[in-house]
């Protein structure tokens, strides 16, 4: 998987590896599937509240491993990646998009809270669990297979990333998994490239989100009209791709 010419500094480390790999499986994937029982309680206690605490707990093992696996990688050579990247000012106002759409759109929700109010409750839920995501996905793990070829680092991350959710254990469709296997490895390039420009976990953590309100988040189920998430969609691609272009812009003026 490596080329025998790189230097040791330039190839995988599959200890590390190992070790990013077990905690980020083993610590999510007891919350994600609920072994101990403790949803339902959690649920009840804190009511919507509840929805921030899951997502946390969910992402708490990916979160770890992320940050534990770039500890450990900064040993060996120096970190490309960072939360704001090589801008904190375009990394905040790309978080702050799809934010803002949230608020003003507003979310319907089952819990009597005011929609606009709701909106900016999931927004700040869903960028907490998309960054503790991102620290594993393209924090670590796109560093650490930094030197492969690209086709093979972006198939490798898409397939890890896949793994970790295990859905084939929930559905069972071949069609379905290999639909979600395809999405994710089209998502590792995609998010890789924005992490490869920007050098942001949050910028990256941004695209998580859009992948999120369509597809997998909780604060989001049934909440909108398919209007309301074509504007979301549109708007935050159109004006991050603005943002994008001036980032690159600035990048080349600075070298």
């Amino acid at each position: 998987m490596t080329d025998i010419s790189l230097s040791n500094n330039q190839q995988v480390n599959y200890v590390r590896l190992f070790v990013f790999l077990v905690i980020a499986y083993g610590v999510s994937n007891i919350f994600r599937f609920n072994i101990f029982d403790i949803n339902d309680g959690l649920e009840k206690s804190f009511t919507w509240s509840y929805l921030i605490i899951e997502g946390v707990l969910e992402g708490f093992g990916i979160f770890v491993a992320g940050v534990l696996g770039l500890w450990m990688l900064k040993k060996q050579r120096p970190i490309g990646i960072s939360f704001f990247g090589t801008s904190k000012s375009k990394s905040l106002l790309m978080a702050l998009i799809p934010a803002v759409l949230l608020i003003g759109i507003g979310v319907q929700n089952k819990y009597a809270i005011e929609p606009h109010l709701f909106g900016l409750i999931a927004a700040i839920g869903s960028f907490i669990y998309c960054i503790m995501e991102e620290y594993g996905w393209r924090g670590y793990l796109q560093e650490e297979f930094k030197f492969l070829k690209p086709v093979f680092r972006f198939l490798l991350i898409g397939f890890i990333w896949y793994a970790w959710h295990l859905s084939f254990l929930a559905d069972t469709s071949v069609i379905n998994n290999l639909f979600f296997l395809g999405t994710l490895i089209l998502g590792s390039w995609g998010i890789g490239k924005i992490a490869e420009l920007t050098s942001s976990i949050l910028a990256c953590s941004c695209f998580h989100l859009i992948v999120n309100i369509f597809m997998f988040n909780h604060f989001f189920n049934d909440a909108f009209t398919g209007t309301s998430k074509l504007i979301i969609l549109v708007t935050c691609i159109l004006l991050w791709l603005l943002i994008l272009i001036k980032w690159k812009k600035d990048l080349i003026v600075e070298r």
